[in-house]
């Protein structure tokens, strides 16, 4: 089971990075950061002894959140 769900998310997180060429800085930061929240809330849940699933729904949600405020700041950015 943690077998799949690894393979499973490495196979998002490539998908998501070849498809990030005609975005925006905030579907990127999106993209990416609901990604890496993934693994690190599935990481941290099974680490801990908690349900790998979870963690990874729950880490997926605020690392989309994290990274759409940070691609927002970007794209409105103007030195950057």
């Amino acid at each position: 089971m943690k077998k799949a769900l690894i393979i499973g998310i490495l196979a998002v997180i490539f998908a998501t990075g070849i498809g990030c060429t005609n975005m925006s800085r905030t579907q990127q930061g999106v993209a990416s950061g609901a990604a890496l929240g993934a693994l690190g809330g599935a990481g941290i849940a099974a680490i801990s002894g908690g349900y790998a699933g979870w963690g990874a729904l729950a880490g997926a949600g605020a690392g989309a959140l994290a990274g759409g405020i940070i691609g927002h700041s970007q794209d409105n950015s103007r030195y950057w």
